[in-house]
């Protein structure tokens, strides 16, 4: 497998025979917990900045020389939303103070995440539509986890108030 091909597929996630954008976003998610713990926040955010920009130059160049737009194997945009989702829940979960609340942030952002990415509302919906290439592939996941997030967190800002 080239390099090009585990960075697109995050790993071999995206290889999955069913549910690959599903698959994809479920092995980030353990990914970023890890790096969270181990690293911090700064640290997912600069990697999700990274993936983002190197992944819309991939996918065009993936779809140049297989003429495929948005090949259901391509994850590095669902492991991109599902970085910003996550970081987005957990920022908000530490500062709050009832059981289980970060784990709570971990299981709501990859739910949030996916409803965002497969419903794909207003503006996601809009730039998968009419963004070609990397830029569009990428651009709908990151406003997927973005959404996926800020939903998250207002969730959990909820459960808060009727505890």
């Amino acid at each position: 497998m080239t390099i090009q091909k585990l960075f697109l597929t995050f790993f071999g996630a995206g290889l999955s025979p069913k549910a690959p954008g599903t698959v994809g976003s479920l092995a980030s998610l353990p990914a970023g917990v890890a790096l969270i713990h181990y690293f911090g926040m700064e640290t997912l955010f600069m990697l999700t900045l990274a993936i983002t920009i190197i992944g819309i130059f991939e996918v065009n160049k993936y779809e140049k020389a297989t003429g495929i737009h948005d090949h259901q194997q391509i994850v590095i945009d669902e492991t991109a939303g599902m970085w910003l989702s996550l970081m987005i829940a957990y920022s908000t979960a530490v500062t709050m103070h009832y059981p289980y609340v970060e784990l709570l942030a971990i299981v709501f952002s990859f739910a949030a995440f996916r409803l965002f990415d497969i419903w794909k509302p207003s503006t996601i919906g809009w730039i998968d539509r009419e963004l070609k290439g990397g830029l569009g592939v990428m651009l709908d996941d990151v406003l997927a986890g973005i959404a996926g997030g800020f939903l998250t967190a207002a969730i959990l800002m909820g459960i808060e108030r009727l505890i």
